[in-house]
């Protein structure tokens, strides 16, 4: 079974966050697929299978199946891009109905997603507590203007936003405590961000849940952002910019843009580069 590795989010000719791709005439069935995922070992690698006018698709991480992920539903739009040509196409994921639409243009790929409703409520205080101390932040570290916040896209992630570009750049944390608060709190990753200015964030994303330290792009994270960034007023349309990935190695680079209403969907786009095939 072909495997197509591409990265999503790439800041040109480098970077992004490595997914898995199998496009298939139909699923494997479940535990193939984490089989082989684990073997390909990215953060997320996704199945897709003809269904109704559209593509059945499955997300697994290398420990777990995951509801949606936004870095391998771009690396899926660009595939089948290069599979069929440039298009929409539907998604039929386990809990919602989305789209994406790939370019292959020129050899240059890339893709834009719509995510699934988006939501968000304030973290409870005995989860901020103890994410705290899993980062060892003290309190005080967080941006007052962007309270801790439970934000969802398809996908449930704690959001905490730091002062300073410096605390981000230094997040360290014990992995296998993070896989157990997030299993606790049914986190697929927790979110650390920093606001560069109103439209412009600097993001790291940690993802104990799925076996895997950190993500250097967050599709899912972001597209909640965006709907979390609306929700509070922060921002009312437009688009916002998310640097992920620098202190990997791996810059990335991810647009989000505002919901035009609070809870709905949002659109998410980004370049992807074709890494190998196996």
């Amino acid at each position: 079974m072909e495997v197509l590795r591409i990265a999503a989010f790439s800041d040109g000719a480098t970077g992004g966050n490595p997914a898995g791709v199998v496009i298939a005439d139909a699923l494997p069935a479940a535990e193939e697929m984490q089989r082989i995922a684990r073997e390909v070992g990215f953060s997320e690698t996704a199945f897709a299978a003809p269904a109704d006018d559209g593509w059945r698709v499955r997300y697994f991480a290398p420990e777990a199946e995951v509801p949606f992920c936004g870095h391998a539903t771009i690396a899926l739009g660009a595939a089948l891009a290069m599979k069929v040509g440039d298009g929409s196409f539907p998604l039929f994921l386990n809990d919602a109905s989305i789209s994406v639409e790939g370019r292959a243009e020129g050899g240059r790929l890339s893709a834009t997603l719509r995510s699934p409703l988006t939501c968000s409520e304030p973290a409870e205080p005995a989860l901020l507590k103890d994410a705290l101390a899993l980062f060892e932040l003290p309190s005080d570290s967080l941006d007052p203007r962007l309270p801790p916040a439970l934000i969802n896209a398809g996908a449930r992630h704690l959001l905490l936003a730091l002062d300073t570009r410096e605390r981000l750049a230094a997040m360290a944390y014990d992995i296998d405590a993070g896989r157990s608060l997030m299993q606790q709190a049914g986190l697929v990753t927790i979110a650390l961000v920093h606001a560069k200015s109103q439209r412009r964030f600097h993001a790291r994303n940690a993802f104990a849940s799925g076996g895997v330290y950190e993500d250097p792009a967050t599709g899912a994270a972001a597209a909640a952002l965006a709907g979390y960034l609306r929700d509070l007023d922060w921002l009312s349309e437009g688009t916002i910019e998310i640097l992920q990935g620098e202190d990997m190695g791996t810059p990335s680079r991810i647009i989000a843009e505002i919901a035009p209403r609070p809870g709905g969907s949002v659109k998410v786009w980004g370049d992807a580069r074709l890494m190998s095939a196996a």
